[in-house]
């Protein structure tokens, strides 16, 4: 579709710009809490005997940092950003993206203080506590309001792909959070779930693989069907995949959760149900990826001299990579194995490191000087050192966690010929170790990639014209 003759207009980029630096920002704030506690683990006396500082408060601060600060962040920048332009219209609502920005980063503040003071409700990616649920609840519905007002006022007819996948996320978050959060407050700071046993279980786990799945897949999906394309100004492979990857995916990984409690009190035909789901998963997961990846044809040879579409290919290699992981670990005989080692804490990286980072990196890379009137980054060779700091990272970070992962299974279930544990659980400990050591190197290099990020961007703020102003520009879909 051709929309050089669209109505020029002028964007709300101010938000967009808002979200785009506190996503670098809470990124580092995320991943440094994340080495604090992978030292932790190498170094426990590091806590140093304060209870703030001690592993269990602080790892549900990293996980929420990294996914609902830096992932969140991102997620609501680009999303605004993408919906403008491909709808050619500006943000529905006037000040209510606004109050989304500011809603979002109150909920990130008191997430920060109430963690560390020890307030959890003790779900997964679901600990903070029930007057912060109501906030997130509150600030979410005004996300939908402005997303879907402006795909509701849009000038063009056709609504992108990317918009659907943006559009699913916010709709499953929302009744995900809503249901899983459900809580009798017994004072300020706590609450006690509505759900109670197994099905307090179950009802978490569909909340947390599905904060997996739209959370982290769909969302970010939405990022790769606009900023691939931009970057490599290329139409979207095919179109027709990308709409039965839509479906197939949003379809499938509702029923998933189960596989999270294999060997559970949680009835057996709910886990086979769950198991099953998530080997159907591999297939619109990989159609995805290949759409991504095939994007390319005709520009790979940009890979050469483009850093920023190598992080973005370089993500949908971990997000396939992740995605026939996942199904596999879902398996009940390998699932005997990997459950409760280190092996899925290398699998959730992978996806989390690999696909959400370089994703949200190579997007952010594509968007900040834009939002800053520059024609590019202040320095293209900080984004490759970048790059390959990230990608080490990430390598040295889950091999050393899937071998473990697998020794720690193997030790565990070694029995000598008279029945008794041929290891002790200690032992498995210290043979762990030295793996430890390596995932704490992964994650300084990592960490370390994100910093060189922040001056960059700091960088190409200071070099901004101070009357950038966005203008439409043909959206990702124009030549499909």
């Amino acid at each position: 579709m051709d929309q050089s003759t669209s109505p020029a207009a002028v964007y709300n980029d101010a938000v967009v710009r808002q979200f785009s630096v506190m996503a670098v920002v809470w990124g580092v704030v995320g991943m440094l809490v994340g080495v604090v506690i992978a030292a932790q683990l190498t170094w426990p006396e590091l806590n140093l005997g304060i209870p703030w500082l001690s592993y269990g408060r602080l790892r549900p601060l990293h996980t929420n940092a990294v996914i609902f600060a830096f992932g969140g962040c991102a997620l609501f920048g680009t999303a605004y950003y993408v919906v403008q332009r491909t709808c050619q219209v500006r943000l529905f609502g006037g000040w209510l993206a606004s109050f989304t920005f500011w809603g979002w980063q109150a909920v990130i503040v008191a997430a920060a203080i109430t963690l560390p003071l020890g307030y959890t409700s003790g779900k997964e990616y679901a600990e903070l506590e029930w007057p912060i649920d109501i906030l997130i609840a509150v600030v979410w519905v005004s996300y939908a309001i402005v997303f879907f007002g402006t795909i509701g006022t849009r000038k063009v007819r056709h609504i992108y792909v990317a918009n659907w996948f943006y559009g699913a996320f916010i709709i499953a978050v929302a009744l995900l959070h809503i249901v899983n959060s459900a809580a009798m407050p017994a004072s300020f700071w706590k609450s006690y779930s509505a759900y109670a046993g197994v099905q307090d279980a179950m009802v978490q786990w569909w909340y947390g693989h599905n904060a997996v799945g739209f959370f982290l897949t769909a969302g970010f999906l939405g990022m790769m069907y606009y900023f691939i394309p931009k970057q490599a100004e290329r139409p979207v492979y095919s179109y027709r995949l990308s709409i039965v990857h839509f479906w197939a995916l949003i379809f499938t990984y509702m029923w998933a959760g189960p596989h999270h409690l294999h060997y559970t009190a949680l009835p057996d035909w709910t886990q086979s149900v769950g198991m099953v789901f998530s080997l159907i998963l591999l297939a619109p997961s990989w159609g995805g990826m290949i759409n991504g990846v095939m994007t390319l044809s005709g520009a790979w040879h940009k890979l050469r001299d483009d850093p920023i579409l190598r992080f973005l290919i370089v993500a949908l290699s971990f997000y396939g990579m992740s995605t026939f992981e996942g199904p596999m670990m879902s398996i009940k005989t390998v699932n005997a194995l990997s459950h409760y080692t280190d092996w899925t804490v290398g699998h959730v990286h992978s996806g989390a490191l690999g696909w959400v980072g370089l994703i949200t990196m190579g997007s952010l890379y594509y968007l900040i000087p834009r939002l800053f009137g520059q024609k590019q980054m202040y320095s293209v060779k900080a984004i490759e050192l970048h790059f390959w700091s990230a990608t080490i990272g990430i390598v040295l970070y889950i091999a050393a966690m899937w071998i473990a992962g697998v020794m720690q299974g193997l030790m565990w279930r070694a029995v000598n010929t008279d029945g008794t544990l041929t290891y002790t659980f200690a032992e498995s400990v210290k043979a762990t170790w030295p793996f430890y050591a390596v995932r704490l190197l992964g994650g300084l290099l990592y960490l370390g990639g994100m910093l060189v990020m922040a001056w960059n961007m700091v960088m190409t703020m200071l070099n901004a014209r101070p009357a950038a102003v966005a203008i439409p520009l043909p959206a990702a879909a124009a030549a499909h």
